[in-house]
């Protein structure tokens, strides 16, 4: 009985020693592999799809959760032709958005993440560093318009801003009778979009193709790409409708409805024409709704003498 109990418990002290063993074990694996990652040089992590959510955010051209109406402002007012930005998708969390500053507009470009790797376009690239070194070589994107675009230029996130202020000398404040309920923030919607449309003629019916641009709530048409000046401007907040138009003996068409007339145009694809009629149409939400905005304000109170 007494060897029994030796030999069960040496087995015990076996057990125990091994399983010391094993944790030690892993424990200095664990210890060692932290000791990697934070000695790892930062071209080694660029290559692992663990760390890319880190090494998105050192990317100098990814602006967070910059929204389409803010990164369209930057491009037009401070891009030039072929700047662009990576930012979030808002309206899908984990997805990110390429916007593309245009001749006159800004294009906006899925790219998804699936976890493991970044789908954008027809190409696939199974970590961050493999995208990013993509846009290094300039690479040549086109859109169902057409519009053909070199990604020349990324937009940086971080600028440098003079610390400079203006002083105050005058402030007064009118008696008006208005309340914060009056203080309504305005600002005209960006969505821009451009690419060719045939348009029908007005006085002669004949079908000449133009190259249309839209911004804020002018929709112009030029000869062609090139040209300085546009034949016409189409002043949005008068126009009542846009909806496909089937009466005319061509596909993809759509007309937008003025009072003095209604202008037929046709795109070269189905998806265009569908692009086009919906940016159209949400910004003629936005001028109604921003015109329902302006009688509010116009109907409160003036100025009290």
């Amino acid at each position: 009985m007494m060897g029994l109990d030796m030999v069960d418990m040496e087995t015990v002290v076996d057990t125990a020693h091994l399983a010391r063993s094993s944790a030690d074990g892993r424990m200095g694996r664990a210890e060692l592999l932290e000791g990697n990652m934070s000695t790892r040089a930062p071209s080694d992590l660029w290559s692992q799809p663990d760390g890319d959510a880190e090494l998105l955010q050192d990317l100098g051209w990814y602006h967070g959760d910059l929204t389409r109406h803010a990164a369209e402002a930057l491009l037009l007012s401070n891009g030039c032709d072929g700047s662009y930005l990576l930012r979030d998708r808002h309206e899908q969390p984990g997805q990110y958005s390429l916007s593309v500053r245009a001749k006159d507009s800004v294009k906006h470009f899925h790219v998804e993440y699936t976890g493991y790797s970044y789908k954008f376009g027809f190409n696939e690239y199974s970590s961050l560093k493999d995208f990013v070194k993509h846009f290094a070589n300039q690479p040549l994107i086109g859109s169902e318009t057409g519009t053909l675009m070199v990604l020349r230029h990324p937009y940086p996130r971080d600028v440098e801003e003079p610390a400079i202020y203006e002083s105050v000398r005058v402030h007064t404040a009118m008696q008006t009778g208005r309340t914060e309920s009056d203080l309504t923030p305005i600002a005209p919607s960006l969505g821009t979009k451009e690419g060719y449309l045939t348009k029908q003629g007005g006085l002669v019916k004949t079908w000449k193709t133009r190259w249309f641009t839209l911004h804020r709530n002018e929709l112009k048409y030029f000869k062609d790409q090139m040209s300085p000046e546009p034949i016409r401007t189409l002043d949005l907040r008068e126009c009542s409708a846009v909806q496909f138009d089937y009466s005319q003996e061509r596909v993809n068409c759509f007309c937008l409805v003025f009072p003095f007339r209604t202008f037929y145009l046709c795109a070269k694809t189905g998806v265009e024409a569908d692009e086009w009629i919906k940016i159209l149409r949400w910004k003629l939400s936005q001028i109604r709704k921003q015109l329902n905005q302006g009688e509010g304000t116009i109907r409160s109170p003036s100025f009290v003498f």
